[in-house]
């Protein structure tokens, strides 16, 4: 038998598909996650929350297997997976549809001014000029991750006859290389960031970056808060020198109260939501990780697993 910690929110779609090897433990709270910990083999320690997941994966000293349902654990102590040699199967496309749905709708929600129609319904005012006339169709997109999420959001917004400019390390097909996208910042509309969080993209969006942007330019961010430079962000949207960043990430996370961002009538904070707006997620992880589990046992590699030293 092998020992599998799993977490109850989980239960219901996994419990009866269970193969008749797996030793299934449930934990309902982190205390009694932390205490189940040291006997998994196989672990899904999923919180809404970071620490608590890091103080289980720490006291999972026998761990083999580590699923999640989130694509970006960077938060995780992965050299001390690595040490263990545990693998770690995260939750990579899982959410894509989503959040590329997302960034259509903070798109198009600035594009038409959206939020202002729905403060006026807020007054029962009646207005009459749309506070939004701007059109997708025709503008440039540059693209920062084509991963899944980015090749999503390429295709959604290819459909909205947007010219959608990806970034690869290959250049093929219409890409610019790493080293090209900087100096052709202000040719594009929009700059949308779909990368993973690593030393490499930490601040890859700063005060250069943002200089060198269209004063029409909008960024959007549903990557992690640190790939940008925050304090120059609130700079250059104070200075209106872009003219608006759309950001479902932020650095912290939650955003302080009194931060600037909360009130910059050119910002949109959501709140790290665009993960959450789904109904589908939770059954395709579930039926991952039955298939993993067929696979596991099969000796074959399970999918899709993070390179620990990359942290993606």
């Amino acid at each position: 038998m092998t020992t599998a910690v799993l977490s109850t929110l989980i239960r219901p779609l996994v419990e009866p598909r269970l193969p008749d090897w797996v030793e299934p433990l449930w934990f309902m709270s982190k205390e009694e996650a932390v205490e189940l910990a040291p006997r998994a083999e196989i672990g899904w320690f999923d919180f809404n929350q970071p620490e608590p997941m890091c103080e289980v994966v720490t006291a999972a000293e026998n761990l083999k297997w580590l699923n999640s349902i989130y694509a970006g654990l960077d938060f995780l102590p992965l050299d001390l997976l690595s040490q263990r040699g545990t693998i770690v199967t995260n939750g990579a496309g899982i959410n894509a549809i989503t959040i590329a749905e997302y960034v259509v709708m903070l798109m198009l929600t600035h594009a038409k001014g959206y939020r202002e129609v729905v403060r006026a319904q807020d007054r029962h005012e009646w207005l009459l000029d749309s506070p939004g006339k701007r059109e997708l169709a025709g503008e440039r997109v540059l693209l920062l991750g084509l991963g899944a999420i980015g090749r999503l959001v390429k295709a959604r917004l290819e459909a909205f006859d947007m010219e959608v400019v990806p970034v690869r390390r290959s250049g093929a097909d219409g890409a610019l290389k790493p080293d090209e996208w900087r100096g052709k910042l202000d040719t594009f509309d929009w700059v949308v960031l779909a990368v993973p969080s690593t030393p490499e993209t930490h601040h890859m969006i700063g005060a250069d970056e943002l200089a060198a942007m269209k004063p029409t330019a909008v960024l959007v961010n549903v990557a992690r808060g640190d790939v940008v430079d925050q304090p120059a962000l609130v700079d250059a949207l104070e200075a209106k020198s872009i003219e608006a960043a759309l950001l479902d990430v932020t650095d912290p996370e939650p955003l302080p109260e009194g931060h600037p961002l909360w009130s910059l009538a050119n910002a949109q904070v959501t709140m790290h939501l665009s993960g959450r707006a789904q109904t589908g997620m939770f059954m395709r992880s579930a039926d991952r990780f039955i298939e993993n589990l067929h696979k596991w046992h099969a000796g074959e590699p399970v999918q899709p697993q993070m390179d620990l030293s990359l942290g993606y």
